[in-house]
């Protein structure tokens, strides 16, 4: 059986990447989305995102540790628990384990820092490690795409060293 692990970076502009046990990136998409939020506002779509996981029949996956902040709009908030809420739902359904990872840890793991720019810093980071999907990570908004991909192998990284 094929090792195959998920990383989801949360969130209507966020993504999934598909890696197998080893860290080569296999596959990247944006989470599929439906303009049906308050003010025509996308949420992530439940129907695409479980055809993404049934296609790609992962074992586990490796999902970004966020919460709100007290400066985000109720709305936001809502919102980013709606999308939280359909995911984990889905892998749970799924039957797909899932573990959660948190921005600082899965950042030191890859090697980027904290502050601003870091958007960008892991496009290039993505890029650098999977030249083969560096069109993927060319423009400024696919920032999800590239976090996603490195949130995966921060996973993996993070199982080998026993954490």
């Amino acid at each position: 059986m094929t090792d195959l692990v998920l990383g989801i970076d949360l969130g209507a502009a966020g993504a999934v990447s598909l890696l197998d046990g080893d860290g080569h990136l296999l596959d990247v998409l944006d989470l599929p989305v439906l303009d049906d939020g308050p003010r025509a506002r996308p949420t992530v779509s439940a129907s695409g995102f479980v055809s993404i996981v049934r296609e790609w029949a992962p074992n586990r996956a490796v999902v970004e540790f966020v919460a709100s902040r007290p400066t985000d709009s109720p709305v936001s908030a809502f919102a980013f628990g709606m999308a939280r809420a359909t995911v984990m739902s889905t892998l749970e359904v799924l039957g797909v384990s899932a573990g959660f990872i948190t921005v600082p840890v899965w950042k030191r793991s890859v090697g980027i820092g904290a502050g601003r720019g870091q958007k960008s810093t892991a496009r290039a980071e993505a890029t650098r490690r999977w030249p083969g999907h560096a069109g993927a990570f060319a423009r400024a908004r696919d920032d999800g795409r590239a976090e996603s991909a490195l949130i995966g192998l921060a996973g993996i990284m993070r199982e080998r060293a026993g954490r």
